[in-house]
């Protein structure tokens, strides 16, 4: 079961690229909490440590796609360790502005500054895994990966961040996440070898290519909407727990949650599918809308976490199939911007989720507020409805060949031979030869 994972993590530099990405991308589920928990230590009010925090996250959203736009035009190295060391100095003006009492201010502007700078190394790490891997079902599993990843750092850094700043001193664990992030920033820049090509357009290499707006902008909200449902999810499992006077325990709830991701996406890139990510994309959405559901109807705690852990089992594939999907369209010379697009879109669902289902808590109690991520699944499921069809056979090894994997899922951008030449499969999955005609394709870019 594990071999697709040992075939990925032999090519020369991956395993080297992919664990400097899990320490540095840490700070994504540690900065934001942690900042929390400083700022209330120090001045006493929740609402004042969640505001500093939305600074933060705010402005990584507004910032993220402009900074996977510029590393695709001045490559992963100059960016990330530009970015990585601005992160680093704004985070310590942070601490040193809530420690020494500086005018408030001053630390929302350092922590919109942290957040706006924080490296997009869960974007390039993807661009990376696309750049060095030539077979599709390869990048598969190598995005699989990633998501077991994502999830390790969502179960491993709250508790980390936490346990630091309530145990040992309220900068801890803070600080152990912006060496986390600058450190492993700066290792990640450094690995040329691996790095993508950059990506100029000028006067002689003509206009950058089109972005395929088709398939990203209903992705786009697609990511938006499963945001919505992660923040509704945990502030209404929080005021589950609560409401159960097990509010302890809420953690432990929601690490069920993502245990059951951490293992579908083990699986996930493990087995070969036979259909294409677009396909996963509508069913994983609609699957994560039903999972909601039976929470509405919950009155254990018990009951509860068996459900979180079993609903969980169609984050992982979703998530996937959706960077997948983003991977196979988005021309490589703005693969990071399209990748980014993704991950902001889920970042920037988070806080209406969280705000909607708060307010439904206020009013109607726990149970109800499970409505909330209800409909969020349902207008990812409609949006995935909107994605083009056409191409939803899954590449096979048989028919993809040893051929280098931009020609075969995107095609050549600059002459389009790439559609022309490489092997297809027909809709029913079967091999068709590459002198056959073949049907142009709605989810690739032109070329």
């Amino acid at each position: 079961m594990l071999s697709s994972y040992q075939r990925v993590l032999r090519e020369p530099g991956a395993l080297l690229f992919s664990l400097t990405g899990l320490v540095a991308r840490l700070p994504i589920s540690m900065a934001g909490l942690g900042i929390v928990l400083l700022v209330e230590a120090s001045t006493g009010s929740y609402g004042v440590a969640g505001a500093v925090s939305a600074a933060y996250m705010v402005a990584n959203a507004l910032l993220a796609i402009a900074q996977g736009r510029l590393v695709d035009r001045l490559g992963q190295g100059l960016v990330l360790s530009t970015a990585s060391v601005l992160f680093g100095v704004a985070m310590v003006l942070l601490v040193w502005s809530v420690q020494d009492g500086w005018p408030m201010a001053t630390t929302y502007a350092a922590a919109a500054v942290a957040g706006g700078t924080l490296p997009q190394i869960g974007s390039c790490v993807r661009a990376r895994w696309s750049h060095v891997l030539s077979r599709p079902t390869d990048v598969q599993t190598a995005f699989a990966l990633e998501a077991v990843v994502d999830e390790a750092c969502f179960i491993l850094g709250p508790i980390t961040v936490t346990l630091l700043a309530t145990a040992v001193h309220p900068v801890a664990g803070l600080a152990v996440a912006v060496v986390a992030g600058v450190a492993g920033g700066l290792f990640f820049a450094s690995q040329r070898a691996t790095e993508p090509p950059r990506q100029r357009h000028d006067a002689a290499t003509g206009p950058r290519p089109a972005m395929p707006w088709r398939t990203v902008a209903p992705l786009a909200v697609v990511s938006a909407a499963l945001g919505v449902l992660f923040g509704a999810a945990e502030v209404t499992t929080v005021a589950f727990s609560e409401e159960q006077d097990a509010k302890a325990w809420a953690g432990a709830l929601l690490a069920l949650w993502a245990l059951g991701s951490l293992l579908s996406g083990v699986v996930t890139g493990a087995i070969t599918w036979r259909r294409g990510p677009a396909v996963r994309v509508r069913w994983g959405s609609l699957a994560m809308a039903a999972a909601m559901v039976p929470l509405l109807f919950v009155d254990s705690m018990v009951a509860m976490g068996l459900l979180l852990l079993v609903g969980g089992v169609a984050i992982a594939p979703t998530l996937v199939a959706t960077l997948s999907l983003t991977e196979r369209t988005v021309p490589p010379g703005r693969l990071t911007e399209g990748m980014a697009i993704m991950q902001t879109g889920l970042v920037a669902g988070v806080a209406p989720g969280a705000t909607l289902s708060g307010v439904v808590v206020d009013a109607r109690g726990a149970s109800a507020a499970y409505l909330v991520p209800v409909v969020a699944g349902l207008l990812a499921a409609v949006a995935a409805q909107l994605l083009p069809r056409g191409d939803d056979a899954e590449p096979t090894a048989a028919s993809a060949g040893d051929a280098p994997h931009d020609d075969l899922t995107r095609g050549d951008t600059t002459t389009g031979a790439g559609a022309a030449t490489a092997a297809a499969t027909d809709p029913g999955g079967r091999a068709v030869p590459s002198s056959a005609p073949v049907e142009p394709d709605p989810l690739r870019p032109p070329g």
